[in-house]
């Protein structure tokens, strides 16, 4: 099985560096600058504090090196999937499957999905359908990557150790060869990828989790230990979360995989972690607040559902943002 990771940041380095160790899988990376030379250099590295993986796989900032994969994992920020679609387009044949980013709603959500909504693309996450197109929704398989990592130095990844759950499943909710294959090779890479039936709900539950603890994080500068200390942050948390699993109701969802708690419970047990739009905050990298923000407006839009506590925080998020930038 050949599987590219395109971008190999915290996410895509952590599985990449996984999945390598794994027998019968040939790993390659799309990556750029010091961390691109930092892995051709010493190999990929990924830190817990139980161990030290390293993989030495093939790195590139050339797409079309690489020629046709068997899977390509997009392992980028949502907003910088629009500009890699031309370099993607090298990776991706007929029988490729695609395991896009899901920190929002993807591209392929209501692909195969019965309703009103049926096979519709989402104008404002994808304009004018230019992922729908060059992707294609049939190669789409979803996963919900639910690990807390950051790159600490070019080359290496940190992971603390605690959450590691990468469930995956076709949008039609089958359990079909390539899904099998896919999760057997990352299971076996200990990256515990369960088959789930229902990964729309997965991808809401682990959306609603950025969506609502990444701008606290920024608006506050504090890491999820110091968040979950204070009752106040968490119920303000609790509210962000019911008015988007509202949206997600009205959409469908009937039955969630992780409840509100266990989701708080998950960022407890991330102690100091600093939320991923908190770290690119303090490295001067593009946030994705667009993105999230999009992605509940236009569900909500489409559910007939208001979300005035989310559109207040994301108010004050960029109000700060853009005083910063003065």
């Amino acid at each position: 099985m050949k599987i590219c990771v395109f971008g190999a940041g915290a996410i895509g380095g952590f599985v990449a560096a996984h999945l390598a160790q794994v027998d019968g899988v040939e790993v390659s990376v799309v990556a750029r600058g010091e961390h691109l030379a930092a892995i051709r250099a010493e190999g990929l590295r990924v830190r817990t504090p139980q161990r030290e993986l390293k993989a030495d796989l093939r790195a590139t900032d050339r797409a079309d090196e690489l020629g046709v994969q068997d899977v390509v994992f997009i392992a980028l920020k949502q907003h910088q999937v629009p500009a890699a679609l031309p370099a993607l387009a090298a990776l991706i044949g007929a029988s490729t499957t695609v395991v896009p980013p899901t920190t929002s709603i993807p591209y392929w959500y209501f692909h195969g999905l019965p309703g009103v909504h049926a096979n519709r693309p989402i104008e404002r996450l994808d304009p004018g359908g230019a992922q729908w197109r060059a992707l294609g929704p049939q190669r789409a398989v979803g996963c919900v990557y639910w690990v807390a990592t950051e790159v600490v130095r070019p080359g290496v990844v940190h992971h603390d150790g605690k959450l590691l759950r990468f469930p995956i499943g076709e949008p039609d909710g089958s359990t079909s060869p390539r899904l099998r294959a896919l999760a057997d090779a990352m299971n076996g890479a200990g990256l515990n990828a369960p088959i789930v039936p229902d990964i729309r709900a997965w991808i809401w539950a682990k959306m609603i989790s950025s969506l609502s603890w990444n701008p606290l994080a920024v608006l506050t500068g504090a890491t999820l230990d110091r968040l979950c200390a204070q009752p106040a942050v968490v119920a303000l948390v609790r509210q962000l979360m019911r008015e988007a699993e509202q949206v997600a109701e009205a959409l469908g969802i009937e039955q969630w995989p992780i409840s509100t708690d266990e989701r708080i419970a998950a960022a407890r047990n991330a102690g100091g972690h600093r939320m991923s739009m908190l770290q690119d905050w303090e490295r001067g990298r593009p946030l994705e607040i667009d993105v999230l923000a999009e992605s509940i407006a236009a569900m909500a839009a489409l559910a007939g559902r208001e979300t005035p506590t989310i559109d207040a925080v994301y108010a004050l998020l960029r109000m700060r943002t853009s005083m910063a930038m003065r």
